[in-house]
C-alpha cells in the first residue's frame, strides 16, 4: 500500500488510502495526516518515505512515524512529492475518519464522532452509521448517535429530518442548539431553512426543552459558586467569631493573618520547589502556626492592654493591620507573587455540557467542612474548648472557678489567628496574593459573624452561606457592586429587628 502511494495514477493512489484507511492500523494515522498536510515525500535516493517541511532548497526531514528527524538542508531536488488531489483529499479525511472510529481508546472515538458533526461529505453518514452498529461502548454510541442525528437535520428526506429532531431533544450540547436555531431562520431569498411546518413545530418544542435545562443547570451552577463565595466567606470569618466571640476585641488585623497565611504557602513553595503537589498540604499547619503565633503575640503585646476599651482595641489593631502590610512589601515587594496551584486541583470538572465545576473551588468546598469538624471536636471534646467556652458565658465565673482566662485569652486569640492563616493557603488558590489580601475581606467577616451571631460557630456557618448565596443571586440581576450593597442594607435592617444576629449565644456575659 505504501508503494502504491507512489505511483503516478491518482486512481491507484486513492485505492491505497482507502485501503489503509479500512485497515484499522493505527500507524496509518501519521502517514495520512502527513499526507493531508501535503508534507509526504519520497526521497529519490532510496525511495523511502518521509515528511518534509521548510523551504525549497532547505528542507527538514522526519520519519512519519517516529517523528524522528532525520535531516537537515535537504534540496528539493533530492525529493518527490506525493500528490493529491480534491479527491484525494477527500478520501484522506474519509480514511482518518475510519482509523479515529476504530481506535481502542474510547476517548478517541468519541472525540472522532464530535468532530465529524461539521464534516458535510456524503460519505461521512454510512461512515457513522457502520461505526455506531460496531461500537460497543455506550457513552460511545450516545456520541455517534448525536452526530448522526445531527448531520441528518439537513437529510432530504423529511422522516429522517424528523427522526433526527427527536433524537437531539435530548442533547444539552450548545452546538445543537445552535443548529436547531439555525433551522428556524430563513435563507437569504425568504425561504425556510426546514421547509416542513411541522419539524419546525417539533424543533420549537426542543428549544424550550434546552431551555429549560439551561435555566436549571445555571441555577445549579450560581448554588455552587454561592456556596464556594460562602465557603471562602466561612474561611475567613471564622476565626474571627472565635476571637470576637469569646474576647470581644474587634481585631481590625485579622485579614492580615489571612494574608500571612497565604505568604506562607508562596514561602514554602520557593522553598521546597520539587513538592509543589504537596505544597498545600504543608502549608496548611505551617500557615496555622505562623498565623496564630503572631495572634499570641499581637494579644500579649496590644490587646491584653486594651480590655474593655472596643474603639481603642479597633484603633490599635488597625495600626498592627498597617504595620504588617508594610512589612510584607518591605520583605516581598508590593506586586502580587504567584503561588502554583497543583495538578490535582487544577482544570474542571465537566458534568454535562452546561455544568462544569472548577477543582480548586471544589477542593476548598470539601475542605470548610474539614477545618469545622476539627475546631468543633476541638470546643467540644478538649479541655481547653471547654475553659473556651466558660470564658465566653461568663467570664467573672470562669475566673472564680480557678481558669487562667488570661491564657485562654492568648490562646483563644492565636487559634482565630491560625484558622485565619488556614484561610488564607485557601485563598492563595484562588486569587492574588499580596499585601492587600485580606483588606478584600475584612469587612465581609464582620458581616458574616455579626449577621449569623457574635461567639456562634453554626451562626458563622449560617450567615456565610448566606451571604455568598446572597451575593451569587443578586449578581446577574445588580451586578457584583450593586449586589453586595443590596446585600449590606438587608443585613442593616436584618440587625435592627435582632440586634444580636439570627443565632446569639446564652449567659449571663454574653447578655450582660
Amino acid at each position: 500500500m505504501l508503494q502504491k502511494l507512489t505511483q503516478k495514477k491518482f486512481s491507484v493512489v486513492e485505492s491505497a488510502v482507502k485501503a489503509l484507511g479500512d485497515s484499522g492500523d493505527q500507524r496509518a494515522r501519521p502517514l495520512l495526516e502527513t499526507m493531508l498536510a501535503n508534507e509526504l515525500f519520497q526521497q529519490k535516493s532510496d525511495k523511502q518515505l518521509v515528511k518534509a517541511v521548510g523551504s525549497r532548497n532547505d528542507h527538514t526531514l522526519y520519519d512519519i512515524f517516529s517523528g524522528e528527524e532525520l535531516a537537515k538542508g535537504v534540496s528539493s531536488r533530492q525529493l518527490n512529492r506525493i500528490r493529491v488531489n480534491n479527491k484525494i483529499r477527500s478520501t484522506l479525511r474519509n480514511a482518518l475518519a475510519r482509523l479515529a472510529l476504530s481506535d481502542p481508546d474510547p476517548q478517541v472515538r468519541s472525540e472522532a464522532a464530535t468532530n465529524l458533526r461539521n464534516d458535510q461529505a456524503e460519505e461521512i453518514l454510512p461512515l457513522l452509521q457502520q461505526a455506531l452498529a460496531d461500537e460497543k461502548e455506550e457513552s460511545v454510541r450516545e456520541v455517534l448517535r448525536l452526530s448522526l442525528a445531527t448531520l441528518q437535520t439537513k437529510h432530504p428526506d423529511p422522516e429522517i429530518r424528523r427522526q433526527s429532531i427527536t433524537l437531539l431533544s435530548g442533547s444539552l450540547d450548545p452546538n445543537v442548539r445552535n443548529l436547531l436555531t439555525e433551522l428556524l431562520q430563513k435563507d437569504p431569498s425568504g425561504n425556510w431553512n426546514e421547509p416542513e411546518s411541522d419539524i419546525r413545530e417539533k424543533i420549537q418544542a426542543t428549544l424550550k426543552q434546552i431551555q429549560f435545562w439551561e435555566d436549571i443547570y445555571g441555577g445549579v451552577e450560581t448554588l455552587f459558586f454561592g456556596v464556594s463565595l460562602g465557603s471562602v466567606l466561612l474561611l475567613a470569618a471564622i476565626g474571627l467569631a472565635v476571637t470576637f466571640g469569646v474576647m470581644g476585641v474587634i481585631n481590625m488585623a485579622h485579614g492580615e493573618m489571612i494574608m500571612l497565611g497565604a505568604y506562607t504557602t508562596y514561602i514554602i513553595q520557593q522553598t521546597l520547589p520539587n513538592l509543589i503537589e504537596y505544597s498545600l498540604l504543608i502549608s496548611i499547619p505551617a500557615a496555622f502556626l505562623v498565623a496564630g503565633t503572631v495572634g499570641i503575640i499581637l494579644e500579649r503585646t496590644v490587646i491584653r492592654l486594651l480590655y474593655g476599651r472596643p474603639l481603642e482595641t479597633l484603633l490599635a489593631t488597625f495600626g498592627v493591620s498597617l504595620f504588617l502590610q508594610q512589612a510584607v512589601r518591605s520583605i516581598f515587594g508590593p506586586l502580587n507573587q504567584n503561588v502554583v496551584t497543583p495538578s490535582w486541583m487544577q482544570g474542571i470538572l465537566e458534568i454535562n455540557p452546561l455544568l462544569a465545576i472548577t477543582y480548586n473551588r471544589l477542593t476548598i468546598i470539601l475542605f470548610v467542612p474539614f477545618v469545622l469538624l476539627t475546631l468543633f471536636v476541638l470546643l467540644k471534646r478538649s479541655h481547653f474548648g471547654l475553659e473556651m467556652r466558660a470564658v465566653t458565658q461568663n467570664r467573672q465565673m470562669a475566673s472564680a472557678m480557678g481558669i487562667r482566662t488570661d491564657r485562654v485569652d492568648a490562646l483563644t486569640f492565636g487559634l482565630g489567628s491560625g484558622i485565619a492563616g488556614i484561610a488564607g493557603v485557601a485563598l492563595s488558590q484562588l486569587t492574588n496574593v499580596g499585601p492587600n489580601l485580606g483588606q478584600s475581606y475584612i469587612i465581609d467577616s464582620f458581616m458574616v459573624v455579626v449577621f449569623g451571631g457574635v461567639g456562634n460557630l453554626w451562626g458563622t456557618v449560617f450567615g456565610a452561606m448566606s451571604l455568598g448565596l446572597a451575593n451569587k443571586l443578586l449578581e446577574p440581576f445588580a451586578g457584583a457592586v450593586a449586589a453586595k450593597i443590596i446585600v449590606l442594607v438587608l443585613i442593616i435592617l436584618f440587625l435592627q429587628k435582632r440586634p444580636r444576629g439570627m443565632f446569639a449565644l446564652r449567659g449571663r456575659f454574653v447578655e450582660s
